[in-house]
């Protein structure tokens, strides 16, 4: 696939965004217009090529296209040993930067919680002590309850705000870029090098870097399905390379676009034990 087509992809993906936002604006854009602004991109695409942050932005537009999700998984931590703990999880999110997580399962890991807002605000709530604690930037890049996965990790983004990409590879069905945390980002990796699918432009693999330059982290995403206008990936896996051990996610049931409202995603709402 050369620049022209992946240009036409990104550019008709951020149509479709728009379109989704309402049928006021299904109304507005009827088939005729629709045909002249598919017009005018074609023109423009032999005049154009593709950028690396036209493909981040279009990756964060997958991603997070459903208007809200709620979800119920297992988490499936594995030790250098081969030994699992499992952990039953409910999240729910909206839009791509609202976020909660909820442990389920087991007895000591019940009621857990983490909430994440805009303006990178973050909240753990441990039942056993029955407080909420914001967390604080310096400690965000710390593992989530045992987990491979840090609260940064945990939380809701978007790569294109976060990152200045650069596009190292085209390969048959992938695109590779390298990003780099924008200089007011305090990130624990130096940078990560992101597989993106050439069809659908979702990330299927994720290395994570340390400061040093090592490869630390290594995140998976398999099993994509399309559900209505969606990708989804029904598991995921992050492996940490030094300490030998990963967390793999599995969803077991999904929910998507169930009109879920701001009061879902509250310091009071993280506080609730099902």
């Amino acid at each position: 696939m050369n620049k022209i087509i992946i240009r036409k992809k990104y550019l008709m993906i951020q149509l479709n965004q728009l379109l989704k936002k309402g049928s006021r604006m299904k109304r507005l854009i009827n088939p005729t217009v629709f045909f002249l602004v598919f017009s005018i991109i074609n023109m423009q695409l032999f005049a154009q090529n593709i950028s690396a942050m036209e493909i981040l932005k279009t990756v964060d537009a997958v991603v997070n296209a459903p208007k809200d999700i709620h979800q119920f998984s297992r988490m499936i931590l594995i030790n250098k040993d081969g030994n699992e703990k499992v952990r039953e999880s409910e999240m729910y999110q909206k839009g791509d930067d609202m976020r909660l997580v909820r442990f389920l399962s087991p007895a000591d890991q019940k009621g857990i919680g983490f909430l994440s807002l805009p303006n990178d605000l973050m909240y753990l709530y441990l039942p056993a002590f029955r407080k909420i604690r914001m967390i604080a930037s310096h400690v965000k890049n710390t593992n989530f309850a045992g987990t491979d996965f840090s609260y940064d990790d945990m939380s809701s983004f978007k790569y294109s705000e976060e990152y200045d990409p650069q596009l190292l590879e085209t390969r048959d069905s992938v695109y590779v870029l390298e990003l780099t945390p924008k200089p007011d980002v305090e990130k624990d990796y130096s940078k990560l090098v992101i597989q993106v699918r050439k069809d659908n432009f979702y990330p299927v693999k994720i290395d994570h870097y340390d400061k040093g330059g090592n490869l630390w982290k290594v995140m998976i995403r398999e099993k994509l399905v399309k559900k209505g206008d969606y990708w989804i990936a029904l598991e995921m896996e992050m492996k940490d390379l030094k300490k030998l051990h990963s967390t793999k996610m599995v969803v077991d049931k999904i929910e998507l676009d169930t009109g879920l409202t701001d009061k879902t995603f509250t310091k009071r709402n993280l506080k609730k034990i099902k």
